[in-house]
């Protein structure tokens, strides 16, 4: 069962792959599961076409890695401080920070397009980053806060019987414990800003546009452009399975001591 469920699992993947390595006589016609002559001309022409591909994949990663940078600084401060001080509205901020992720993006769209239209930032990193950061910052605070509610108040106070203030015991003693939890966090904020279209369709143009945009324009009227467009979506995943291969054992320790005592 577990070898037929991977295959079902891998095949896309498989074929995705086969398919940005036939020439353009087998992309159409006669279904074949292995090419007859196996060329990389879809990735060359990839990046001389007129979507302006590496341009694409250079501001996707500054806008991914912008977002992962202030999401887990706002969301690890956050989460500390829900955990460890009580104050007044502290359950309801945490409801409301769980409910932002009940609705779908496109609901939200107009609200932030008539701000970053009146702020002048709209066609620029900062726009999509600000966007992104509305999403990720409410979850990434459920996760971590699950987290540190799991680490005993005793360490802090050892730190501080030492003659460390509360700001000196987070960064020595509870940031390095979080280095698992923060791993996780950060591989699913870089995940969802790597991989939105929505916000990136609305907030972008030739200049700015990210890698869901640029592919969406292989995708015409007359056609599709499947030794592109297939080619692409292989250049797009390698740097998410190489920061999972990386972060995989912190991954799940992450996650799990988190998402799910938490």
């Amino acid at each position: 069962p577990l070898a037929v469920l991977m295959i079902f699992i891998l095949f896309p993947f498989y074929w995705t792959l086969i398919t940005s390595l036939k020439p353009e006589s087998e992309l159409y016609g006669k279904v074949t599961y292995w090419p007859k002559a196996i060329t990389f001309a879809a990735y060359a022409k990839l990046f001389t076409t007129t979507i302006n591909f590496f341009s694409a994949m250079k501001n996707s990663l500054v806008v991914a890695l912008l977002t992962t940078i202030v999401s887990l600084s706002v969301s690890t401060l956050a989460a500390y401080a829900f955990s460890r001080y009580v104050f007044a509205g502290r359950k309801a901020l945490m409801s409301m920070f769980l409910c932002n992720n009940m609705f779908p993006t496109v609901l939200l769209l107009i609200p932030p397009y008539a701000i970053m239209r009146k702020l002048g930032l709209l066609y620029t990193h900062t726009a999509l980053v600000l966007s992104y950061t509305t999403f990720t910052i409410p979850f990434s605070v459920w996760l971590m806060n699950g987290f540190i509610n799991d680490l005993p108040t005793t360490l802090e106070e050892a730190a501080m019987i030492d003659g460390c203030n509360r700001g000196q015991a987070f960064l020595k003693i509870i940031l390095p414990i979080l280095t698992p939890c923060l791993v996780a966090t950060g591989v699913y904020i870089f995940m969802n800003s790597w991989n939105e279209y929505t916000f990136a369709m609305l907030f972008t143009n030739t200049a700015t546009r990210t890698i869901p945009v640029a592919l969406k324009n292989l995708i015409g009227q007359l056609g599709v452009q499947w030794d592109l467009l297939t080619a692409g979506g292989i250049i797009t995943i390698i740097p998410v399975c190489i920061l999972f291969f990386f972060a995989q054992k912190r991954l799940v320790a992450g996650l799990t001591a988190g998402a799910v005592k938490g």
